[in-house]
């Protein structure tokens, strides 16, 4: 089948600055919100932000059908013309992954975010396969997701640096292991030949001081500017203001760390946005209790916002 082209360049992605791994928000009806997820995609960026991932862990994207993951990248694409965006490329099936890499790069993704396949997990040999194919199934840089909590899957820094050299549009690695060490394994084995994201949010300071250089952040959701200037202190190495900000965002970034992840962040962007807080199952709202949980930890954050910012 013959490839459209595109009416304008696709973008050049940069894997150096804070890219918001975005919440899949949905109508009142259960369906993608694509007007919501537009504006969202435009705070995000006008805050800072140097690109967009859709269809990550954050964004549900196992409850999401192929079409809602095509349709919600091609709204990202339009909402933000010129900025890069880099799906999540997850499936249970290596076919349906490869398929779905054709589709980002059919309307316009600049990157892909690839992971290991849902639910199953065994040996490099099976999941080092999945991911060549898929990052061989285009030419759009790639950036590996390294996450052995959630997915059960770890890729060591060894066969990291396979990939690396049999694929040379392999260009980044989002780590999520939680060991600062891993970025310093991976920076002595292959160098400047990928550059690393951190991707839990309460190990961005520790990340960049052991050599990362981009941040796939999550609360990010709800405080765009305030994460792009952690970021920035971390990366300039102003140690006080990253210290101030960090002990500042702590409470709310190890809400990204828990497995009701996606609900936390999703209230407290509604808090501060006011979009629609709901998700879909298996997943359900949050308790009572961890409502409540949850509010005091923003009320404690919104009080002391304004003496940092």
């Amino acid at each position: 089948m013959k490839k459209k082209s595109l009416s304008n360049p696709r973008p050049t992605v940069n894997w150096q600055g804070v890219i918001p791994a975005i919440t899949t928000l949905f109508r009142r009806d259960g369906k993608l919100d694509t007007a919501a997820i537009a504006r969202h995609c435009q705070w995000m960026v006008e805050a800072g932000c140097i690109g967009i991932v859709p269809c990550g862990s954050l964004g549900e994207s196992a409850t999401l059908s192929f079409e809602e993951k095509v349709e919600l990248m091609a709204t990202c694409v339009q909402a933000v013309p010129g900025t890069p965006i880099i799906p999540g490329i997850a499936s249970l099936s290596t076919e349906e992954a490869v398929a779905l890499a054709w589709a980002a790069e059919r309307v316009g993704c600049a990157g892909l975010m690839v992971l290991p396949p849902y639910v199953y997990s065994t040996d490099w040999h099976e999941m080092g396969a999945h991911v060549s194919a898929v990052i061989g199934a285009t030419k759009l840089p790639c950036m590996l997701y390294n996450n052995p909590p959630a997915y059960k899957t770890d890729f060591l820094p060894a066969q990291v640096q396979e990939l690396a050299q049999r694929h040379p549009n392999l260009q980044a690695i989002k780590e999520s292991s939680g060991d600062a060490r891993r970025v310093t394994a991976l920076r002595q084995l292959l160098g400047p030949r990928l550059t690393i994201l951190v991707g839990m949010d309460d190990c961005i300071v520790e990340g960049v001081a052991a050599g990362a250089q981009g941040w796939i952040a999550g609360l990010v959701n709800a405080f765009p500017e305030e994460s792009v200037a952690l970021y920035e202190a971390a990366m300039a190495g102003d140690q006080k203001r990253a210290d101030e900000i960090y002990r500042w965002f702590l409470p709310l970034l190890r809400l990204d760390t828990v497995p009701k992840f996606v609900q936390y962040i999703k209230w407290v962007q509604a808090q501060v946005r006011k979009t629609n807080a709901s998700v879909r199952g298996p997943r359900l709202a949050l308790t009572k209790e961890e409502t409540k949980q949850a509010q005091k930890v923003l009320a404690t954050a919104l009080k002391a916002h304004a003496k940092l910012f």
